[in-house]
């Protein structure tokens, strides 16, 4: 049985950051301003980066970024620092770990060639395999659900035998925002999202998220942000504060949808070769990726029991042959041919025509918002397409 789809709390996306609204503006007015006016004598400054009583440079705070902290801080159950990307949220979080050694398997390639990034300046790290032995010093670096299958992993097995040595475990969880995976509850100590996926949801704009527990520790990473200088732009986090009004609506949407398209998948995949589902032969479709389909491993863990709120909109399937795969995207008209996840529009990727590691017969899928009948009569389409026109593929 499906977890049920949670909508995040709505009035905290709309009205979490009215403490700091400025003026008479009912919508957040774009502040390109890097500088600030400063104050008089015996005013005093800028003390606190979190609640600032006034702005002095962008790089430290400005009005619009420090309004999504804020909201993003509540929509997580976390202190929330924005960076300008993903992958400069992941750099920040080494740095403030300074790990001996990493341990991390799969996902995303991005983070591991970051990770190559940082051990320029940090040769002696190690990288070592996600199930390794772990020691004193030791990062987990979990993804789950993983990029690109969509598939989840046990936090709360990470987080126990990484603590059980000291170390420490950080979760990206890019692929499951909130409502539908918390990682703090199963024992994350600190949260990775790409909001340029999710959060941003339209497909323009580039930022990273870093989730701590604590206020100091937020201290730290956003006294270490001002010096790194991988600040969100100003344009950016205001058309991230306009997006999280309506992640809510969105999410919800899209993990729905996700679900009941997976379910529709698996039963092309299911199909015999020789017989036909919804005019669609069997053997057409091999395999679909997804959480939902993952079931109890040999350590007993579930994914119902970590995404609570929904399944993840993003997930692959494999096609019968490479060239199916690498024209299928291009053979979808409700789904763009693009990279990337999260946005309105749904998208199909062939990951393989860049990423070598990638199965050469799987196509990656990031749910929209588009109407379900639409999107499976889209991917029927394109199927049968594909099969009359073989043999100039």
């Amino acid at each position: 049985m499906a977890p049920k789809v949670v909508e995040a709390k709505g009035t905290d996306l709309v009205h979490g950051d009215d403490h700091l609204r400025r003026g008479e503006d009912v919508a957040a007015s774009i502040g390109v301003s890097t500088t600030f006016l400063s104050p008089l004598p015996g005013q005093g400054g800028a003390s606190d980066y979190r609640n600032p009583s006034r702005h002095v440079y962008s790089r430290y705070t400005a009005q619009n970024s420090t309004r999504v902290e804020h909201i993003l801080s509540r929509l997580t159950d976390g202190f929330a620092l924005t960076y300008a990307s993903g992958l400069a949220a992941g750099f920040a979080a080494l740095m403030f770990f300074k790990p001996k050694r990493i341990a991390i398997g799969g996902g995303y390639h991005g983070c591991h060639s970051m990770i190559e990034v940082y051990r320029k300046a940090a040769p002696n790290v190690q990288v070592i395999d996600l199930d390794a032995d772990y020691e004193s010093g030791d990062l987990c670096w979990l993804e789950t659900p993983l990029n690109p299958t969509g598939e989840s992993r046990d936090i709360q097995y990470y987080a126990d035998k990484i603590h059980k040595v000291g170390g420490k475990l950080f979760v990206d969880s890019t692929f499951a925002p909130p409502p539908l995976q918390f990682p703090f509850k199963h024992g994350a100590d600190c949260i990775m999202h790409s909001a340029t996926k999710y959060f941003g949801g339209h497909s323009d704009l580039l930022c990273g998220v870093l989730v701590v527990r604590t206020k100091e520790e937020w201290d730290v990473l956003q006294n270490d942000r001002t010096y790194l200088g991988n600040t969100m732009g100003s344009l950016e986090s205001w058309l991230l504060l306009r997006s999280l009004r309506s992640f809510h609506l969105r999410i919800s949407r899209q993990s729905e949808t996700a679900g009941a398209l997976v379910e529709w998948l698996q039963k092309i995949v299911m199909t015999p070769a020789g017989d036909t589902f919804e005019g669609i032969p069997g053997g057409t479709l091999i395999k679909v990726w997804h959480s939902s389909l993952q079931g109890k491993d040999g350590r007993g863990f579930d994914p119902r029991t970590q995404m609570t709120g929904g399944w993840n909109p993003t997930f692959s399937i494999q096609l019968s042959k490479p060239q199916f795969a690498a024209w299928f995207p291009h053979s979808l008209k409700c789904f763009t041919p693009a990279t990337s996840l999260g946005g309105v529009e749904s998208l199909a990727e062939y990951r393989a025509s860049w990423d070598p590691s990638s199965d050469p017969k799987a196509v990656r899928i990031s749910i929209g918002v588009e109407d379900l009948e639409d999107l499976k009569a889209d991917i029927r389409q394109a199927l049968t397409h594909l099969l009359k026109t073989e043999a100039k593929l």
